[in-house]
């Protein structure tokens, strides 16, 4: 497994519970706003923060997307 997927794994594991989600609907979520693409062209930065800023960061993301 890339270090990337388990990047992405770690963000929905953490994303689902910061929103109280499931795991399927964490996924779905980040499939239809592009969050998957977004943590793989900014894994260089995002994996060196914390998750708090992790979820902050996709709160922020999706907002700007039209996901309220």
């Amino acid at each position: 497994m890339s270090k990337e997927m388990s990047f992405a794994i770690f963000c929905i594991e953490n994303y689902k519970l910061h929103r109280s989600l499931t795991g399927a609907q964490t996924v779905e979520l980040f499939k239809q706003y592009g969050v998957f693409d977004y943590l793989r062209e900014f894994y260089d930065v995002l994996h060196t923060t914390g998750w708090q800023f992790i979820n902050s960061d996709i709160d922020i993301y999706l907002k700007a997307r039209g996901k309220v």
